[in-house]
């Protein structure tokens, strides 16, 4: 199990690599990571080319709601931004899960 702190480098690793491509360019969205097996939420802003305020907070129904959520366990986040894990094959498998609205799922296929 990867602790919080390796979590949150590979958040703002993952959300800095979408951030950079062209395809991102003007896109300003929240941005969350819900990490199954510690028991917490990252979340930050993807904007101006860059991940933002990202911080941790414990999992629970005060978390505010981002507009692109990610689930998944602390290693397969690290192993995902590592290179070690695709995303395709991983949200396939159902071993990430991605909940966006339609506009934002559609900006993320370009960016994936």
């Amino acid at each position: 199990m990867a602790t919080l702190e390796q979590c949150m480098t590979a958040l703002d690793g993952f959300v800095s690599s979408l951030a950079a491509k062209p395809a991102a360019a003007g896109l300003d969205r929240r941005v969350s990571c819900r990490l199954t097996d510690l028991g917490h939420v990252l979340q930050g802003r993807l904007a101006h080319g860059v991940a933002e305020d990202v911080e941790a907070v414990p999992d629970g129904p005060d978390v505010p709601r981002a507009d692109i959520r990610l689930t998944m366990t602390s290693d397969d986040l690290v192993a995902m931004t590592n290179g070690e894990l695709a995303f395709a094959p991983a949200w396939a498998s159902g071993r990430v899960k991605l909940e966006a609205g339609m506009r934002d799922m559609l900006k993320l296929r370009s960016l994936l």
